[in-house]
């Protein structure tokens, strides 16, 4: 059996990715889905929610509801203050971490 290795990648990253996402701006679950999809980070939005409520539980998210002129009142989440201390120490660890797997796994 052949693991997938591109899998395994974006599960260790994703929570990340979405906490870079959030700190440029508040984003609806819909947005967030829409900007990770595009990358090929998560395959649907249905794996996103449970995501969403670990980052939630961790601290690292806080939501809020705001009306939409476009239909139903939307969940917006942004990050919390741990949130971001997460994601500074995920910046700080992730260029070294990335150049040592590049130095061990890189072309011959």
């Amino acid at each position: 059996m052949t693991a997938d290795v591109g899998a395994q990648m974006r599960k260790g990253v994703v929570e990340y990715c979405v906490l870079g996402l959030l700190a440029r701006e508040p984003m609806y679950g819909w947005q967030l889905a829409d900007a990770l999809t595009a990358t090929g980070l998560i395959a649907s939005i249905g794996t996103l929610y449970p995501l969403l409520g670990r980052l939630r539980d961790n601290g690292w998210v806080t939501t809020f509801d705001q009306p939409s002129e476009a239909g139903p009142v939307r969940r917006y989440y942004r990050l919390t203050d741990a949130g971001v201390a997460q994601l500074a120490q995920f910046r700080v660890q992730w260029q070294p971490f990335a150049r040592t797997v590049s130095s061990l796994v890189g072309e011959e």
